[in-house]
């Protein structure tokens, strides 16, 4: 019986179809992060000379940072959903971990 089972797991189309995307998606990862070093840099260039980050480069990093996520889910068989280009780019709002939490008890979900 296990032997049966494992030649139907060996000879799964879906699974074999799945390792090319999962190699593409390993190499567009690591062209991400020499990205994302990049945007670490220009923000900390931009706030040396100005005393302030740059909201377009945050915005970039955040929305970077979610295509990472969204890889790294899909590489890890959290999800089945190919990420972008086989999905829409991730917006990546920018999270202020500066804000204070709501006290209002209706904002909690």
């Amino acid at each position: 019986m296990k032997t049966e089972q494992l030649k139907i797991h060996l000879l799964s189309v879906s699974t074999w179809l799945r390792l090319p995307f999962m190699l593409l998606f390993w190499g567009i990862l690591q062209l991400l992060k020499l990205a994302l070093f990049v945007v670490v840099v220009l923000q900390f260039v931009f706030l040396l000379f100005t005393g302030d980050d740059n909201e377009n480069l945050r915005r970039a990093g955040a929305s970077l940072s979610s295509y990472v996520y969204q890889i790294l889910r899909f590489l890890s068989f959290n999800t089945e959903q190919k990420p972008f280009p086989f999905a829409d780019w991730p917006a990546g709002e920018p999270v202020d971990l500066d804000a204070q939490p709501s006290e209002d008890p209706q904002d909690r979900s």
